[in-house]
């Protein structure tokens, strides 16, 4: 019989995963909010049920989303990114009731899911890490602890939550009377975003590389890694751009970065797809900082270098399927580029734009060229959910024509309605330290002058805007 797989997340990842479902020629069931009844991919799955009113709220409730796939008689449950992917009692709640978890286990989540727990595993393994705490205790001790600590090491220091991640619960620190006064409030807000209040400190390491390895492993210990991805620039700890391989020169160091990934993976009793994470300071010194439990977002330019379809991979992991090649049949080829297209306002702190509708869609194509969205002329983004629209991941020989097609493509992608990042990528495709691949985490720190720029008004945009209008007045004859 069919294996049926219920995809417990939305947007473009539950595209990209109902997608790699019905290729293995397997049964895709969805599950959407209200605010989602328009959204495409409950449109391409096999099946579709209704979580609730939401928002977010449903998307969120474990027992409705069990319930949903017991009605559905499902075999398994793919959790994508974010939501539910790293909440080690969803794993485990599948688990309890025998629905496989496409991930690792709940346990496994639940150590990775604590960096102190985190930070001993790899500690144990004599993994590179950088200076940090145990937990701090709670009141005047744990203040004690801090201050202690900051003397020691200097600052700045980061301080974060025990149980975050994604770019969440972190906040630097640039002194003393910072300190004293920022753990209280961190610790309330740790609270409040993950049910769990405890925080520790790390030494910053300054104007880092951000360098992370995608890894695969079998249930029979067999772990392998598919090459590194640079993601250094970010903006407030959040990936904007993703990068296959990192540009940094010195391929001993990368290769010896991977084998670091690999041996983090096995301290861990890793199993599924995973990303193992490391900054590098100024003298390319790393340091383990996270291992992410669960597919990345940026996990397509790892795909486009290798050839190895990581979420298909995944998938046949979990049905107990042992890893079919070798790390020698690993082999990188190019360079790839993902970058987020999403419906903000770079120029208005990023705001988000939801509510707005997408009136003009036109997607740029060609060699090299994948897509990975959800959006579509005519839809209205809703104001509940993330910003992102679409993925636009390009891949080339060379990095110089990597960039190159980049740049076609920013140019030749039309979206009108809401605003979006486009112009603001367009802008750091042509700097010159970007084509260099000198950048670090602070990269936009330094360059302001990325977020000069008008709004498109290219001929393209300009015909596609005027083609849009046309439609809506013979579809809306009485419309002013």
């Amino acid at each position: 019989m069919t294996k049926k797989i219920l995809v417990a997340n939305r947007g473009e990842i539950a595209l990209r995963i109902i997608r790699a479902i019905q290729e293995l020629n397997y049964t895709s069931v969805a599950v959407y909010e209200t605010p989602d009844k328009d959204a495409r991919h409950i449109r391409i799955a096999d099946e579709a049920i209704w979580l609730g009113d939401g928002p977010r709220c449903d998307y969120l409730n474990i027992e409705k989303i069990i319930a949903a796939a017991k009605k559905s008689g499902v075999d398994a449950i793919h959790p994508g990114y974010g939501f539910l992917a790293e909440n080690p009692d969803f794993a485990k709640a599948c688990e309890d009731n025998g629905i496989i978890f496409i991930g690792p286990s709940s346990d496994v989540i639940t150590n990775l899911g604590n960096k102190v727990i985190a930070r001993q595993i790899m500690a144990d393994a004599s993994i590179p890490m950088v200076p940090g705490t145990q937990n701090l205790t709670s009141g005047d001790a744990g203040l004690q602890e801090a201050i202690e600590f900051g003397k020691k090491y200097g600052y700045p220091v980061m301080l974060k939550a025990t149980s975050g991640g994604g770019g969440r619960g972190i906040r630097r620190i640039e002194d003393e009377a910072s300190l004293v006064g920022e753990i209280p409030i961190a610790r309330a807000e740790a609270k409040a975003a993950f049910n769990d209040e405890r925080v520790y400190l790390e030494k910053v390491v300054l104007d880092p590389k951000h360098v992370e390895v995608q890894i695969l492993a079998d249930k029979e210990g067999k772990t392998i890694h598919l090459g590194t991805r640079d993601c250094s620039i970010q903006r407030r700890n959040q990936k904007l751009v993703e990068i296959a391989p990192s540009l940094i020169e010195d391929k001993d160091l990368l290769d010896k970065i991977c084998d670091t990934a690999v041996q983090a993976a096995k301290a861990s009793n890793y199993f599924n797809a995973g990303t193992v994470e490391f900054l590098l300071d100024k003298d390319l010194n790393y340091y383990f900082m996270e291992i992410n439990t669960r597919v990345q977002v940026e996990h397509t330019v790892s795909e486009m270098v290798t050839g190895i379809d990581i979420v298909r991979t995944q998938i046949k992991l979990a049905f107990g399927k042992n890893l079919s090649f070798s790390q020698e049949d690993v082999q990188i080829r190019g360079h790839a580029i993902e970058m987020r297209i999403n419906a903000e306002d770079p120029q208005n702190n990023f705001m988000p734009e939801g509510g707005k509708t997408i009136t003009t869609y036109q997607s740029p194509g060609g060699y090299g060229v994948r897509l990975d969205g959800f959006a579509y002329q005519g839809y209205t983004i809703p104001e509940v959910y993330d910003s992102l629209l679409v993925k636009l991941t390009v891949h080339g020989y060379t990095w110089n024509e990597t960039v190159d097609r980049l740049k076609r493509c920013l140019t030749n992608f039309v979206i009108t309605g809401p605003k979006t990042t486009i112009p603001f990528y367009l802008n750091l495709v042509q700097d010159d330290e970007f084509r260099k691949g000198d950048f670090n985490t602070s990269f936009l720190d330094t360059h302001a002058y990325l977020f000069e720029y008008a709004e498109q008004k290219s001929e393209v945009n300009k015909i596609a805007s005027l083609i849009a209008e046309i439609h809506h007045k013979q579809e809306n004859p009485y419309a002013i």
